[in-house]
């Protein structure tokens, strides 16, 4: 009797050929002596961009044919994700189709490229990084790479994707600075964006906003368009500079209340106030790009005039349409001040991972528990979910989040599980389990450390605030506790969860739970204490990869 083959599931094999195709990017991801020689060029950005145009020729497409994509680039500290998000969810209702490219991706690879806010599908994903690819392959010679990194192969693909689906305009998030960025090829954007600076990536940028401001303002291109936010007085005067010098007409973004006179207050998809900032910067990139590529007029509300900072003549004061409102209102960004309600438990999501954010990060997390209401039925437990990476301080952002007064403090790498091997989204190569662990060890003892300021007064708070006032954020019934007796550190995202949770969340519910999380005694006492809280506050904030590992398991259909 012959044997019958079971057929095999179309699905399944478009699957396994995106994992193939992530598999395949993930070698072409960043080494320790690959960042080592960006660090020694620094001083010669012509040569990394050079590469880049190489790679771009190789691939099929010249720098000329970039100007096509009718490009706004962003670049920025804090909040160029939010502000091109904003941006591109405006100009799609003005029925535009739209490419967007951002980085990092949360919870799959092809979330970095977007047509009309979506993430490509696999299939398209899997058809243009092989036709990439293998163009790649067969032009190489023995005296260039024959592979870019992981990230400029992105880029490279990004820019075929959207030429190929014929888009309106593209929105291209700089990946880190700007100078030196291999997205900086792009020779004729219609405008460009700075949003918010601070300090971040010190060893490639270098120490100091200033240094950083320079780096940022290498996106400035001559006669196009730039629009900035109100920065401190340092960076802002080399933003002024670098724009006089090669003659790029730069703007000073009004605050979003100069945009509100005369109409309703604008409703922000994204939480906390510092998305205001990432809004305004949003409107005038819009804006602008309507009237110079769409001959969109809006009646201004004030002449243009000078401001009376640092010199820069100020963007336009108008009346934001209908289209532009209900842009910014529907505006969604996954892992920015995002809100998930499972049962008891409430997840606080931010990836803020700069002093600066962190800071917006804490504001914003202490003014949604002041809107919660107290739950008369048991005690509520705060846990605060960490991990930092790279170059940046970790004592430092501990120390901003102390105020909150958590009852546990979670460090753990970002590292779904153990073992990624069966997600190639998740893959990093470029650290070992050891290092990471070693640093979520670090985090813990920073912690420990603080606990010796416990009695130190709240740096957030005014210094008389009133009783039950819109200053009072910090919740009652949490008196100071040790943070030494309070913290813990897993292996990985699932077994943090899986404590914190303690089974109670409703749809992050493991098929093979960890038998071994409770032999630390704070984990088996704590694990008392959560199972019998009437609610349970999680922040999960410090790395976007973090965050990302996290919606993974608690958000699902993200990873269909």
């Amino acid at each position: 009797m012959e044997q019958q083959v079971p057929a095999r599931c179309p699905c399944a094999a478009k699957t396994a050929s995106f994992q193939d195709a992530v598999r395949m990017l993930n070698t072409l991801q960043t080494n320790a002596s690959y960042l080592e020689q960006v660090k020694r060029q620094r001083g010669d950005p012509q040569s990394q961009l050079e590469a880049m145009e190489l790679y771009l020729a190789r691939s099929g497409l010249q720098v000329e044919d970039l100007d096509r994509l009718n490009i706004i680039h962003v670049t920025g500290t804090k909040g160029k994700g939010s502000t091109c998000a904003f941006t591109e969810h405006i100009l799609r209702n003005y029925g535009l189709k739209t490419g967007f490219f951002s980085s990092p991706h949360l919870v799959q690879v092809r979330e970095r490229i977007r047509i009309n806010g979506q993430p490509i599908s696999p299939e398209l994903f899997s058809k243009h990084f092989w036709h990439l690819y293998h163009r790649l392959e067969e032009t190489k010679d023995s005296s260039s790479v024959p592979m870019p990194a992981y990230f400029r192969f992105l880029t490279l693909m990004a820019f075929h994707v959207f030429l190929q689906e014929k888009v309106d305009l593209a929105v291209i998030e700089v990946g880190i600075g700007g100078a030196y960025d291999c997205t900086n090829i792009i020779r004729k954007p219609v405008v460009c964006g700075v949003s918010s600076l601070g300090i971040d990536h010190t060893s490639l940028l270098g120490d100091t906003m200033e240094k950083i401001a320079w780096q940022k303002g290498g996106i400035f291109k001559r006669g196009i368009p730039a629009f900035t936010v109100l920065q401190p007085e340092g960076p802002l005067a080399v933003l002024r500079d670098r724009a006089q010098q090669i003659s790029c007409p730069l703007y000073l973004c009004p605050p979003l209340e100069a945009l509100e006179e005369g109409g309703p207050p604008l409703a922000l998809g994204l939480e906390g106030e510092h998305q205001r900032s990432n809004a305004t910067l949003a409107l005038q990139l819009a804006n602008c790009w309507l009237q110079r590529h769409h001959n969109q007029t809006i009646q201004e509300l004030k002449a243009f005039r000078p401001s009376d900072l640092w010199q820069l003549p100020l963007a336009p004061v108008f009346q934001p349409t209908s289209r532009m409102r209900h842009g910014l209102r529907d505006t969604k960004w996954p892992g920015r001040t995002q809100v998930l309600q499972h049962g008891p438990l409430t997840w606080y999501l931010d990836g803020a991972h700069t002093s600066s954010s962190v800071q917006a990060c804490v504001r914003w997390f202490r003014q949604a528990l002041q809107r919660q209401e107290r739950r008369s039925d048991g005690p509520e437990v705060r846990v605060l979910l960490f991990n930092s990476t790279g170059d940046r301080d970790p004592a430092a952002l501990l120390k901003l989040l102390q105020p909150c007064q958590f009852d546990y403090a979670v460090f753990c790498p970002n590292l779904t599980e153990v073992s990624s091997t069966g997600n190639a989204d998740q893959q990093n190569f470029t650290v070992t389990l050891d290092q990471v662990l070693l640093r979520c060890f670090q985090h813990q003892q920073h912690w420990s450390c603080l606990d010796k300021e416990q009695d130190s007064p709240d740096l957030w708070s005014p210094s008389n605030p009133e009783p039950g006032g819109p200053a009072s954020l910090l919740l009652a019934s949490h008196p100071p506790r040790s943070c030494n007796a309070s913290s813990l550190v897993f292996t990985c995202i699932s077994h943090a969860l899986q404590w914190i949770s303690q089974g109670r969340d409703p749809i992050f519910q493991p098929s093979t739970p960890s038998r071994n999380l409770l032999t630390h005694p704070v984990a088996s006492s704590g694990a008392s204490v959560l199972r019998e809280a009437a609610a349970i506050h999680v922040l999960v904030t410090g790395s976007l990869h973090l965050v990302g590992g996290v919606l993974k398991l608690l958000e699902p259909s993200l990873s269909q």
